[in-house]
């Protein structure tokens, strides 16, 4: 179903008994996190606070606390059609030459429609209904959710970052990159931009600063977005397309943008036009040597030309407080918003949080992207329990000897997101990856500790990650849980347990007359 907006996902949410309104006054400062929290644990609704304790509007948390609200808002009937949307991300990163007239004629209707998503421009954008700027820009006065009891502060979540690259150089890049970063407020008009270094925002970041040394990098927070826009930011779309004309494809129309007031060389940042809120302004230039504090009271400090500031600690999604670290300073200069306008927030912590719910849900868009690199890739899987993306499972249709080490230095390499996978199992396709209890199994059936374990050192880690021994660097495991080959074994290989299937369903049919249902297959 086609959402202009996020009005009108909720609308259609409420009409399904999936959002649902607390009246009773309830507090941004802890209160709200622990009540999405066990919302979000029994799988409930999201969740709309008319009544902030603190704050000036009404707050929305839990939007995609259930996978089921994930795949609607990325325009899926349920999670398995999720697959169909990691096709098309398949066939557009790596389109096959045509065959045949055929196919020459479905990739050309590919690349129209593609075309035909490209955004359009809203001259009356609804997120300019209202300017806020000058004294009456105060961060402070938002229902900002202060989620953890030692978090160093409100932290600002879902907002998604518009940046673009240097115009000053020989071959511009136009494409504007679209990513979500936490944000530490710590003033009336600064947030902290917290990015890791390989994310799309900071590296135009440096780019920028390379490029224009000195020179003020513009920056616009867009907030409360249509659901397809903000699911397509944290989706793999491939390089060649914009996440806007992604989002028009999962919409099934295009974006409408507006032209925010910071941008570079005359080329304005664009922002979705229906978003409730979006924050314009930009990282400051910083004297050299320049120490200080902000309002609220946070260390600041020039850092490479540029306004920087301590980060955290916050709970993080790992289930512990993260460890503090330097970021960028976002400084606004105006905020645009609709009328009536609510804030769009969420918590991280111990899964299943709102993070893990999307990650299990982008899970069955990567099975396809995987699949198209890596044909023999059976089934893959990341635990949510393993905090989004930090252990995989990959089943595969084993072909050779070393075969499953092969696929764990491809999955490492492949793609950006599985840069800080920290532990790949790698089983057969007889093993259900989804079954800790198949998975536990084959491990401890098809392992040697020492034949089996791939070790790797001084790698990329998330900075987040403090079991590593140095920040943002660590190792690397991989289990061979394959049963194993000649050449990877001197011994007779087990054969595996199985009953003949005559056997097998003449048992199930005595089970069901005995005791009226089926037998339990698992």
């Amino acid at each position: 179903m086609k959402y202009t907006d996020l009005r009108d996902f909720l609308a259609a949410l409420e009409r399904d008994g999936e959002l649902r309104r607390v009246r009773q006054p309830v507090s941004p400062h802890l209160e709200m996190t622990a009540l999405s929290d066990r919302v979000l644990r029994a799988k409930g609704p999201a969740l709309w606070f008319e009544h902030p304790q603190s704050g000036d509007r009404p707050v929305l948390t839990n939007l995609f606390g259930t996978v089921e609200r994930v795949a609607r808002g990325m325009g899926a009937t349920d999670l398995a059609s999720l697959r169909q949307v990691g096709h098309v991300l398949a066939a557009l990163k790596e389109p096959e030459p045509p065959k045949g007239l055929k196919d020459a004629g479905r990739l050309l209707e590919m690349a129209r429609t593609v075309w035909q998503m490209r955004p359009s421009v809203h001259r009356r954008p609804p997120c300019h209904e209202e300017i806020v700027e000058g004294a009456e820009l105060d961060l402070r006065r938002w229902p900002i959710q202060h989620c953890w009891p030692d978090d160093a502060g409100p932290l600002l979540t879902w907002g998604l970052v518009i940046t673009r690259g240097p115009q000053s150089v020989p071959a511009p890049r136009l494409r504007q990159n679209l990513g979500i970063y936490r944000q530490q407020l710590i003033g009336p008009r600064q947030l902290i931009m917290r990015w890791l270094a390989h994310r799309g925002g900071a590296l135009d970041f440096r780019a920028f600063r390379l490029a224009n040394p000195g020179q003020p990098f513009p920056m616009a927070v867009a907030l409360g977005a249509d659901p397809a826009t903000t699911l397509g930011a944290v989706t793999p779309v491939p390089d060649s397309l914009s996440e806007y004309q992604f989002a028009g494809l999962l919409r099934g129309g295009r974006t409408e943008l507006a032209e925010a007031s910071v941008g570079e060389a005359g080329l304005m940042l664009q922002v979705p036009a229906h978003a409730e809120m979006v924050l314009e302004g930009h990282i400051p230039p910083a004297a050299a040597g320049f120490q200080g504090h902000s309002e609220l009271g946070t260390p600041l400090k020039e850092m490479d030309g540029y306004l920087h500031a301590l980060e955290g600690p916050f709970g993080d999604h790992t289930g512990y407080y993260n460890e503090q670290e330097w970021f960028p300073v976002f400084e606004l200069s105006r905020v645009t918003q609709r009328r009536g306008a609510f804030y769009h927030s969420t918590y991280t912590g111990k899964p299943p949080d709102e993070p893990a719910v999307l990650g299990m849900a982008l899970n069955e868009v990567f099975v396809p992207l995987l699949q198209k690199q890596y044909p023999e890739i059976v089934d893959f899987y990341l635990p949510p329990e393993g905090c989004s993306y930090r252990m995989a499972v990959i089943s595969i249709r084993k072909a050779y000897p070393g075969h499953a080490k092969r696929l764990m230095f491809g999955l490492w390499s492949f793609l950006r997101q599985f840069m800080y996978t920290k532990f790949i199992v790698v089983v057969d396709d007889d093993v259900n990856i989804r079954d800790w209890q198949d998975v536990i199994w084959a491990i401890t059936t098809r392992v040697d500790p020492v034949r089996d374990t791939v070790l790797v050192d001084q790698t990329p880690i998330d900075y987040l990650d403090f079991a590593s021994p140095v920040s943002g660097l660590g190792g690397k495991m991989g289990l061979d849980a394959t049963s194993k080959w000649p050449g990877e074994t001197q011994r007779e290989w087990g054969r595996v347990i199985t009953m003949p299937p005559q056997v097998q369903a003449r048992a199930d049919a005595v089970f069901a007359e005995l005791f009226g249902s089926p037998a339990n297959k698992s």
